[in-house]
């Protein structure tokens, strides 16, 4: 018998939880977790999914597409309008690499700790 498992959360290691969540929290109008403190913060989507922000001393951000510091993971965002979207984010403080590897069917933007996530074309 197949072990069945259920993605229940994703944690991002960063310096700053509080602000990576408010930034993630902007973007996709979810709201913060009671517990949520300078330590480890985060949200709960619709679907039940967590995802979290922990405090790493030291924490070296990722740098993309070089492979310096090498991302270890990244979320894509499904949006209506790229442009928009994008807009949106570089507002909240959001980065955009020079390295776009198909910018009509997604953007590679970087949160504020330097987390590489796309947003796509839904």
């Amino acid at each position: 018998m197949a072990l069945q498992m259920k993605l229940r959360a994703i944690t991002l290691d960063c310096a700053d939880p509080l602000a990576l969540a408010a930034f993630y929290q902007q973007a996709t109008g979810l709201g913060p977790h009671p517990k949520s403190d300078a330590e480890f913060a985060g949200f709960t989507c619709e679907n039940g999914l967590f995802i979290g922000f922990q405090r790493v001393d030291d924490y070296r951000a990722p740098s993309w597409p070089d492979q310096t510091a090498p991302q270890q993971i990244h979320l894509d965002f499904a949006v209506g309008d790229l442009d928009a979207a994008e807009e949106q984010l570089l507002k909240l403080g959001a980065g955009k690499p020079d390295h776009q590897p198909n910018e009509d069917r997604w953007r590679v933007l970087t949160d504020p700790a330097g987390h590489p996530f796309c947003v796509v074309r839904a």
